[in-house]
């Protein structure tokens, strides 16, 4: 028959032991929700970077469109200049046949 000391001791051995297990099953299941959660922020940085590079192709995209428009615009500017110069001598030579 075992003495009761020694119970006493299996007893606190056993309870260590439960604690134990415990505290690694806990840890197992705050590893696996934090892998998760990783995983979820992984797969969200991923998608918002494809955003960024798309974003930065539609800037591109933009800024080439904005630079044609302004070509766009001088070339309107030369041309209404050339008008307003031929109007210019248009109104010339009517004002010299008034005269």
């Amino acid at each position: 028959m075992i003495s009761a000391g020694i119970e006493v001791k299996i007893n606190r051995l056993e309870s260590i032991v439960e604690q134990i297990g415990e505290a690694v099953l806990s840890t197992s299941e705050t590893i696996e929700r934090l892998a998760q959660r990783l995983e979820t922020i992984s797969i969200q940085v991923e998608a918002q970077g494809q955003q960024v590079q798309q974003q930065g192709y539609q800037i591109v995209a933009l800024c080439d469109v904005v630079q044609t428009l302004a070509e766009s615009q001088y070339d309107s500017l030369q041309k209404l200049n050339q008008l307003t110069q031929t109007l210019d001598r248009l109104m010339s030579v009517i004002q010299g046949l008034d005269e």
